[in-house]
C-alpha cells in the first residue's frame, strides 16, 4: 500500500514539474531531467529562478515589517505647507469631542446608510437621471437670474435667447473649443444637440456633462451659474482632516498611523476624519482583517483623547464595495465605550458638526475635472478654483459625464445620495495633486494631501471653526491648515 502511495506521489511530482517547465523560457539545448523514483528521489526544488511558486511566497513579495528609512528620517515633521486665515492666532487645541457630535446633514431617507446593489443599471436609467439633473438645476437657475423661460434648441430666434442644456463632446476624443455642443433639455428641445460656438465668449470654463444656460443669437454671449447660501453655525471646535494610505509602500510598521494618533492624544480635537483607510503595500493578512485591525488601534490609541471619529470610505479601499455612491464601512464588532464616538458614513458625504457644514467626496474629483476640463481666460486663473467653483455651483460631488474610466457609478443611487443640498460652509476634495487651501464662492475648501505618498512622508489638514458673533454673514471656518505627518 505505502509502495504505491510512494508511486503516485512520484508521478504527481513529475507532473508538477512538467507543467511549471511550459511556463519557461526552454534554454539551449536539450537537458534531460533525471526520473524521481521512491529509492532515488530527486532533491526539493529550493532556488529555480522561474518557479511561480517562489515567486508567490510571502517572502518574495511581502514588505519589510522594518519602518521605512525614508519616513523616518524625514526631518520637516510639523512643518505647515499651506494656511488660510490667522492661523497664530488661533488655538488648535480642542476639548476632545466632548460638545461635538458630528451626523448626516441629509435627513435619513436622503443618506446612504447600507450596501445596495449596483451594475443592474440601464442606459435608459442613466439617461433619465441626467435629464432629471438638467431640470433640477434649470428651475433653480431661472429662478435666481429671473429668466422668464427658456428657449427651444430646434427653433431658429432673430434676438438673443436663453437656452438650457448640457455640455459634451461630438467625437469620442477630449473636448476643446471646437468639438463642444450643448445637448438640450427634454421638455422644449427634446435632447436635441447643436455646436456651440465660443468664438465671442473671452472667459470661458466648460467641462463635459456640465449643465449651463448659455445666453446669445449665433454664438454663446454669456453663461449663468448659480449657488446657494451656507447655514449658520453655532458652536466652535477643532477638526482634523486625514487621508489614506496609512502607511508607506515600503513597509508596514504603520509609522503614519501611529504617529496620526500621538497627534491627536496631544491636540485632542473634536472631530476627527479618516478618508479611506487604503494600505500603501502589500499585506499578509487578508484586507478586511487589515481594516479591523487599524480601526481597533485607532479606537485604543484616541480613546483617552475621547475625539470624534468619522470613517469614509474610497473606492481604493480593496475590501470594500466598487461603487460610486459608495456606503459606509461596516464593523459590528465595536467596543462598546466607542460605539458613541464612531460614525461610519458614506462617499460622498455631507455632515453636520454643531451646525458647520463639511462636504466631503473621498473620489479625486479635482485631477478627473483637470483632465477634461477646457478654458479661456482674458487674464490670471487657477484651475483649482475654476474647478471647485464647478463643483459648488453644479450642486453634485461628480458633475463630471461620462465618468473617468477608473469609476463605477451607479446613477440610480447618484440622484439620491450624490447631490450637494446647500453650499458648505468647508469643501474636503482629497487629491494626489498639491495640497491647498482657499476660499472660493464663501466656502473654504481644502485639499489636504495623502498622509504618505509613497515611500515619503505626506500631510493632513487642521480646521478651526468658530461660532458667528454679532450677526456677522462670515464663514465659520475662520482658519485652516495643512500640516506635515
Amino acid at each position: 500500500m505505502s509502495a504505491v502511495f510512494l508511486n503516485d506521489r512520484s508521478l504527481n511530482e513529475e507532473e508538477e514539474e512538467q507543467l511549471l517547465d511550459s511556463y519557461s523560457t526552454p534554454s539551449k539545448g536539450s537537458q534531460k531531467r533525471s526520473s524521481s523514483t521512491p529509492e532515488n528521489p530527486n532533491p526539493k526544488r529550493s532556488s529555480s529562478t522561474h518557479s511561480p511558486i517562489g515567486l508567490l511566497s510571502p517572502n518574495s513579495f511581502s514588505p519589510s515589517i522594518a519602518p521605512s528609512p525614508q519616513y523616518s528620517s524625514r526631518t520637516n515633521r510639523g512643518s505647515v505647507v499651506a494656511s488660510f486665515g490667522p492661523i497664530h492666532a488661533v488655538t488648535w487645541s480642542g476639548r476632545g469631542g466632548s460638545q461635538c457630535t458630528p451626523k448626516p446633514f441629509d435627513p435619513p431617507e436622503r443618506s446612504l446608510s447600507r450596501s445596495y446593489s449596483f451594475m443592474f443599471q440601464r442606459a435608459a436609467d442613466v439617461r433619465e437621471v441626467l435629464f432629471w439633473r438638467m431640470e433640477e438645476l434649470g428651475d433653480a437657475l431661472r429662478s435666481h437670474h429671473n429668466i422668464e423661460d427658456f428657449a427651444s434648441l430646434l427653433l431658429p430666434a432673430q434676438d438673443s435667447v436663453t437656452v438650457l442644456g448640457r455640455i459634451g463632446c461630438d467625437s469620442n476624443g477630449k473636448l476643446n473649443p471646437k468639438s463642444a455642443v450643448l445637448e438640450g433639455d427634454r421638455e422644449r428641445s427634446a435632447g436635441a444637440q447643436i455646436p456651440l460656438d465660443l468664438s465671442e465668449l473671452r472667459d470661458f470654463s466648460l467641462f463635459p456633462g456640465q449643465v449651463t444656460t448659455p445666453a446669445g443669437i449665433f454664438g454663446v454671449k454669456k453663461i449663468t451659474f448659480w449657488v446657494c447660501p451656507p447655514l449658520s453655525p453655532n458652536l466652535s471646535c477643532v477638526v482634523l482632516l486625514v487621508c489614506g494610505p496609512f502607511t508607506p509602500s515600503d513597509s508596514v510598521a504603520f509609522e503614519p498611523l501611529w504617529d496620526l494618533i500621538a497627534a491627536i492624544d496631544q491636540q485632542r480635537p473634536d472631530v476627527c476624519v479618516m478618508v479611506g483607510l487604503e494600505m500603501g503595500c502589500q499585506l499578509l493578512l487578508p484586507f478586511a482583517e487589515v481594516f479591523r485591525l487599524c480601526v481597533r488601534t485607532v479606537l485604543e490609541g484616541t480613546r483617552s483623547a475621547g475625539t470624534q471619529l468619522v470613517f469614509v470610505p474610497s473606492q481604493r479601499d480593496a475590501h470594500h464595495d466598487f461603487v460610486y455612491p459608495q456606503p459606509p464601512f461596516v464593523c459590528p464588532d465595536l467596543p462598546k465605550e466607542d460605539k458613541a464616538r464612531v460614525h461610519f458614513m458614506p462617499d460622498p458625504c455631507t455632515l453636520d458638526i454643531n451646525g458647520v457644514v463639511l462636504g466631503l467626496t473621498s473620489t479625486d474629483l479635482l485631477f478627473h475635472m483637470g483632465t477634461e476640463e477646457i478654458s479661456s481666460s482674458s487674464g490670471t486663473s487657477d484651475r483649482f478654483t475654476r474647478i471647485l467653483q464647478h463643483i459648488l455651483t453644479q450642486r453634485s460631488y461628480y458633475p463630471l459625464y461620462p465618468p473617468a474610466e477608473e469609476m463605477n457609478v451607479d446613477y440610480e443611487s447618484f440622484s439620491s445620495f450624490a447631490s450637494l443640498p446647500v453650499t458648505p460652509h468647508v469643501l474636503v476634495t482629497p487629491s494626489e495633486l498639491r495640497y491647498f487651501v482657499k476660499e472660493v464662492l464663501g466656502c473654504v475648501c481644502i485639499n489636504p494631501g495623502r498622509l504618505t505618498k509613497g515611500r515619503a512622508a505626506g500631510t493632513y489638514g487642521q480646521l478651526c471653526l468658530q461660532q458667528q458673533r454679532g450677526g456677522e454673514q462670515k464663514n465659520p471656518c475662520v482658519a485652516a491648515q495643512v500640516v506635515r505627518i
